[in-house]
């Protein structure tokens, strides 16, 4: 449904977003992921048909976003990280307003059903200015999903909500996602975790990784890891797990705790337990302990070099 392709926005010497190409499919959560200013939410304007882009291509289901804007925005949802509301109408205002935009027939029953997707239906007759940064948050992800888009574009959704309404919107997400194709901006890195089937890493406005979060920790870490707490000291457990075939390092990371490193695809967790249990030791964990998404993205987005700028000299 998306198809980008040396997609760049240059802002005077200022080059935000620098020739990325990626695709999303029916039926996929991509998550985008980024420091500040690293060209998420230019990407998405860009998409959106908000800004259009200094050069480079992007279709939505199809359509181009410059030549075919008004049709791209009947296929996309779209909720900014500032959703721009207005204080002084009633939810049901807002949402019946927005909706006569997308000419709706069944626009009453549209925004009932959708009030009650988001839970603010109980909200339906209050003003606006009367919302918590919570429910403001939901009102935008009601406006996002009011016109059943085929492309849903989220700049932040969970910000600002609690955890409770995390895990609703979490599973909103999900069950969109089923049918349509969703693309996510989130600081939140389990959130990429527990919701998204691809992530894409950007950073100075390139894009660094691309992968499912499995393939991520799985190619960078280069090696599986186990974590092992053993009941008392595990010194002594260095030298024999060393030994083991396909065992690559030990490390005693806490006096009862060890930490393997086992060649990449070669999983001997059953021998490390049976050896751990026959020398003696009592076993009170061992878990994997691959690099985590968080530990992916700083690898990825520190100390990466400074780019260049339009004129030559160095964009710091």
């Amino acid at each position: 449904m998306i198809h980008v392709k040396g997609l760049t926005k240059d802002y005077g010497l200022r080059r935000a977003v620098d020739e990325i190409t990626f695709n999303a499919q029916k039926g996929e959560i991509l998550g985008f992921l980024g420091p500040n200013g690293a060209g998420k939410t230019t990407t998405m304007r860009m998409l959106t048909g908000y800004m259009p882009p200094t050069r480079g291509t992007a279709e939505i289901g199809g359509f181009d976003v410059v030549e075919d804007s008004l049709e791209v925005r009947k296929l996309v949802g779209y909720m900014p990280e500032s959703v721009p509301l207005y204080n002084d109408m009633t939810v049901m205002e807002y949402l019946t307003y927005m909706g006569e935009f997308h000419k709706l027939s069944n626009l009453d029953d549209r925004v009932d059903e959708v009030l009650e997707r988001v839970h603010l239906d109980d909200r339906a007759g209050g003003y606006i200015g009367n919302l918590s940064k919570g429910m403001r948050q939901r009102l935008g992800l009601a406006q996002a999903i009011l016109h059943s888009p085929e492309v849903l574009i989220l700049d932040e959704p969970t910000i600002g909500l609690d955890p409770a309404q995390i895990i609703e919107v979490r599973n909103l997400i999900r069950e969109i996602g089923k049918d349509h194709t969703v693309m996510l901006s989130t600081h939140i890195l389990t959130e990429v975790q527990q919701v998204c089937n691809r992530v894409i890493i950007i950073n100075k406005g390139r894009i660094v990784a691309e992968d499912t979060p499995a393939g991520l920790q799985s190619r960078l870490s280069g090696a599986d890891r186990v974590h092992i707490r053993v009941k008392g000291e595990a010194d002594d457990l260095l030298p024999l797990i060393t030994a083991l075939p396909g065992v690559l390092n030990a490390e005693l990371v806490k006096e009862d705790s060890v930490e393997v490193s086992m060649n990449a695809g070669q999983d001997i967790r059953p021998e490390i337990a049976r050896l751990i249990v026959k020398k003696g030791f009592d076993l009170l964990e061992l878990q994997a302990a691959n690099l985590s998404l968080e530990d992916i993205f700083m690898q990825l987005t520190q100390d990466e070099p400074a780019r260049p700028a339009l004129d030559g000299s160095v964009d710091a």
